[in-house]
């Protein structure tokens, strides 16, 4: 199982970025646990310097955009 953070304040690209990142892990086959971080201290603690944010066993892939399901599937693997 792997670990899936989306950093950001809950406004429409989080939320965006919360859907095409469940449908990859989905589209994957794979078991995730997806925890939405909204408090800012928490997010400081990531060192990102926009939201959203996807962060992967710990780890930030990428932030300040959304990507597309068939891109995040790169980093789900």
């Amino acid at each position: 199982m792997i670990n899936i953070q989306i950093l950001g304040s809950g406004c429409k690209s989080c939320n965006k970025l919360i859907a095409e990142t469940e449908k990859a892990a989905k589209d994957l086959g794979i078991e995730y646990n997806l925890e939405k971080v909204t408090d800012y201290e928490k997010i400081a603690a990531f060192n990102i310097m926009s939201t959203p944010a996807l962060v992967v066993n710990g780890e930030v892939k990428f932030f300040g955009k959304v990507k597309k399901s068939k891109e995040i599937e790169v980093y789900l693997q």
